[in-house]
């Protein structure tokens, strides 16, 4: 089932993706549940918002691909390399990032996105899926200069449109299967690998990141990004594209 959060007639909703249309539902699923209003709206008449917008925090984990690592002269770390975004960073497809003027170098790094559906605390990676609402597609855009010379990752992470998300929630994606991360920058493809090539897998960043601090519904986390990052200037296009996921598009401007 493929979830959207879309604005309709200055209302935001929630849907089901059924083709071409989206089958209203009554409130926010991972808390009001399913239930449908029995009104459908074609989706060209929609904008399409960030699929959740979370309402605790954006949970990342750094050098999750042993290339990308390798990109940077590091190692792949042991355990799952974890820091923050707020909630703030947050956009919808086709919003644009905005590149501070702090920064001389905003780069792109697209990852899997998953969602998390029930409050979750020192829950075993064995059964970590089971407190998974779905899988959507992410950017963890990066001011890479920033986050050399901060020494930490907070303010080069967490600007705000630092964390495109969406275009929708796909509840019964497996992150274990066949399918590839694609990122193209103006329509050349920087960056492109199998999920299977993540160091620590989707249960085990679950079960790491709850030991430390409670998951709640709608938090985010990013799950790492291969090789290719690099950097955007104001006018490119990015895009992120994951099989099963769809694809997340959004512009770049100076802010």
């Amino acid at each position: 089932m493929r979830i959207a959060r879309f604005s309709h007639q200055d209302a935001i909703r929630y849907g089901i993706v059924d083709d071409a249309e989206l089958v209203v539902l009554a409130g926010d699923p991972m808390f009001a549940g399913f239930e449908t209003t029995g009104e459908r709206v074609p989706l060209g008449d929609v904008a399409l918002l960030a699929p959740v917008i979370p309402r605790s925090k954006v949970v990342a984990v750094g050098r999750n691909y042993r290339e990308h690592a390798a990109e940077f002269g590091n190692e792949a770390p042991a355990e799952p390399l974890l820091f923050l975004k707020p909630n703030t960073a947050v956009i919808g497809p086709g919003d644009a990032i905005a590149r501070p003027p702090q920064s001389a170098q905003v780069d792109f790094e697209g990852e899997l996105a998953v969602v998390i559906g029930r409050i979750t605390k020192n829950v075993p990676a064995e059964r970590a899926l089971e407190h998974v609402f779905g899988y959507t597609i992410g950017n963890d855009v990066s001011a890479r200069d920033l986050q050399r010379s901060d020494g930490q990752w907070s303010r080069a992470k967490g600007f705000d449109t630092f964390c495109p998300l969406g275009p929708a929630i796909e509840t019964e994606f497996d992150p274990a299967g066949d399918a590839v991360l694609t990122t193209r920058l103006n329509g050349e493809v920087r960056q492109q690998a199998p999920l299977t090539d993540m160091v620590h897998s989707v249960p085990d960043i679950i079960a790491y990141a709850s030991a430390a601090f409670t998951l709640l519904p709608g938090d985010a986390i990013l799950t790492g990004t291969p090789a290719g990052v690099g950097p955007m200037a104001a006018g490119d296009v990015v895009e992120v594209e994951i099989t099963g996921l769809g694809l997340l598009r959004n512009t770049v401007r100076d802010a």
